[in-house]
């Protein structure tokens, strides 16, 4: 299956450790992200301040946080698909690999 290009554009605060977030193709997502904060990487965001420290990166056109935890932006965009396997695989790396 090839990889579909998305960009993230911008976001809003919902909730606690909850965004909308908007994508390049006009759509958008409402995310819970506190079901895939563990391990190494996304641990520290289970911190509401430093969950809120999010940020669009416009290079990877993606979330990212100060310690470099990110998403894939076809992750973000196909949440509803993504999340369960994301949320029930301890272990495997979600950062995203190309940098």
């Amino acid at each position: 299956m090839a990889h579909e290009l998305y960009s993230v554009t911008r976001f809003e605060r919902v909730a606690p450790f909850t965004l909308r977030v908007f994508f390049d193709d006009g759509t958008d997502q409402t995310i819970d992200f506190r079901p895939v904060l563990w391990g190494e990487i996304f641990e520290p965001l289970r911190d509401a301040a430093f969950f809120d420290h999010v940020r669009v990166d416009p290079e990877s056109g993606t979330l990212a946080w100060p310690n470099g935890a990110d998403f894939d932006p076809e992750t973000l965009h196909n949440w509803p698909r993504d999340s369960t396997t994301l949320a029930s695989r301890p272990g495997e790396s979600r950062a995203k690999s190309d940098g």
